[in-house]
């Protein structure tokens, strides 16, 4: 957990930025992002001199070789690779440090050969601070925060990132920490688990599942087969947005994950029909009435549901995307459990009669203000392709810890937020954070939530019900509720009470007119 200093230092070099003329939030993270990566860089090369120091062997990482110069396509005059490091430039002169960085630390960055995710990434950088004064009060403002374990790397970064949901337009890229963390927690992943979000932003799901599994299973992490497995190929990202792969593969650096497959695909497109049946869970909030290219999406997605409306050709794709047994936590506006058409009810008649469904849970619309007021639910199944529907869990979800303008304010103290909270809930913090008690109550979905009626705030529905209403999975559908009760006279009583009421007004009339006389 970040302390108020260094909350206060990221905060300043934030406004570095924003004073130095650099405004768009998701521009000032991608340049935070590369000088990050070039201090990894400096910082990598410096452990493995250390370890050759102490063993005598020969260094096993060189990043930036001694005694050579680099010399960028174009320029006449290279610099010493040792130029380069971020430990050396951090010392010069602001105009010194701004030609190292922008002549040479660039250029190098896209020369580099290392096959590492993130590394692919950036050899597309490039360096759009304008002066060397704001350069150099970057590095040193970044310089000054202390990231020296991941935790603190991990929680600086997701820092910055929250900034960016402050930005309007850009605040879609990153789903609130909170809703992602009980999604994780509801779908509980395992060491052995294959984990995809096909839209992964700056993979927020992705750490999230990586955390989890670091906190519940550390055997993922010291037994020598698990660990390649999650350094390498346990998680997949995939987005069409170059930024956001940046953004996205440091912040699974900056969480240890060594290795991430996080690629450049268009998931909805014919050219990336690959994929199938390849992952164990799926964790994803996909963009809703995105912009499409019908002509180019793929055609077994159509073949499902001949539809434009990226919504439902996603929530295909995750059905393809998942093995037999596989399941998934996503994020769906609420259009597609109760839309009309063709498409929709095919789609719901399939999660139904094909799948086994699971649980809904629905989001009060405010989860995702500023940006965005659309009401969404969170969708939980696996995929079996031979049914296994027998009841729906839904969960009316009211409160989320936060207010629901577009303020966003915490209404507990941060002991009491999120799905984790320190001790129990009492009804009246419940009323303002209904986080702990959707998990508590999920994973008693199968027995004592089947008893629970349907006024109250969770409750399950049999499938038969839910076929009969074709296939309609809004809960206010299956949601009962109480009205109060109140006991009215007899219809004569009230006549009578309304004559004398009568009569009282016209005798006071004819006082009134008598005393004017």
């Amino acid at each position: 957990m970040l302390t108020g200093e260094v909350r206060n230092k990221i905060d300043a070099v934030w406004h570095s930025f924003w004073s130095g003329g650099i405004s768009n939030p998701l521009e000032v993270i991608e340049q935070l992002t590369y000088l990050l990566f070039i201090k990894a860089l400096d910082e990598r090369q410096t452990l493995a001199e250390n370890k050759a120091n102490r063993t005598g062997q020969p260094i096993d990482v060189v990043i930036f070789p001694k005694g050579q110069q680099f010399l960028p396509e174009g320029l006449i005059n290279g610099r010493p690779y040792s130029d380069l490091r971020w430990s050396r430039f951090k010392h010069m002169s602001a105009a010194d440090m701004f030609e190292v960085v922008e002549r040479y630390v660039f250029p190098f960055l896209h020369q580099r050969a290392e096959e590492s995710t993130h590394a692919k990434h950036m050899r597309g950088a490039r360096l759009t601070i304008p002066t060397p004064g704001l350069l150099q009060k970057a590095v040193d403002g970044l310089d000054s925060i202390p990231m020296t374990d991941r935790d603190t790397k991990g929680d600086v970064y997701e820092y910055m990132l929250s900034k960016i949901a402050r930005a309007g337009q850009n605040g879609q890229f990153r789903t609130p920490r909170h809703i992602i963390r009980l999604m994780v927690e509801m779908v509980a992943p395992q060491p052995d688990d294959t984990i995809c979000d096909p839209a992964s932003g700056t993979c927020g799901f992705l750490v999230a599942a990586g955390e989890h599994i670091r906190d519940r299973h550390p055997i993922a992490l010291t037994d020598p087969v698990k660990a390649r497995h999650f350094h390498s190929t346990m998680f997949t990202g995939y987005d069409f947005d170059n930024t956001m792969l940046r953004i996205g593969s440091m912040n699974m650096q900056l969480h240890g994950v060594q290795n991430p497959n996080i690629s450049y695909r268009d998931s909805l497109a014919q050219d990336h029909a690959g994929g199938t049946e390849s992952y164990s869970l799926i964790l994803a909030n996909p963009p809703f009435a995105g912009s499409l290219d019908y002509e180019s999406t793929a055609k077994d997605l159509l073949k499902v549901v001949k539809t434009k409306k990226t919504e439902l050709l996603f929530l295909t794709l995750f059905l393809r995307l998942l093995k037999p047994g596989g399941r998934a936590a996503v994020i769906v506006p609420d259009g597609i459990l109760f839309g009309s058409t063709k498409a929709h009810k095919e789609l719901r008649r399939i999660l139904v009669e094909d799948q086994k469904l699971e649980g809904i849970v629905s989001l009060p619309s405010g989860v995702f203000k500023p940006y965005a007021g659309v009401s969404t639910a969170i969708l939980l199944f696996t995929k079996t392709n031979s049914g296994g529907t027998d009841h729906v869990w839904f969960y009316d979800l009211e409160a989320d810890g936060y207010s629901l303008d577009d303020k966003r304010i915490p209404l507990l103290d941060e002991a009491k937020l999120g799905v984790l909270t320190e001790g129990e809930l009492t009804d009246e913090e419940h009323e303002k954070n209904n986080l702990p008690d959707v998990l508590a109550r999920w994973q008693k979905r199968t027995t004592t939530e089947m008893s629970r009626v349907r006024t109250e705030q969770s409750f399950c529905i049999p499938k038969s019900d839910i076929v009969s209403n074709a296939y309609d999975l809004s809960i206010n559908r299956y949601k009962e509720i109480i009205y109060n009760e109140i006991e009215y006279p007899p219809p004569t009583q009230i006549l009578d009470e309304l004559t004398a009421l009568e009569t009282e007004i016209l005798r006071g009339v004819d006082e009134l007119k008598a005393m004017l006389a």
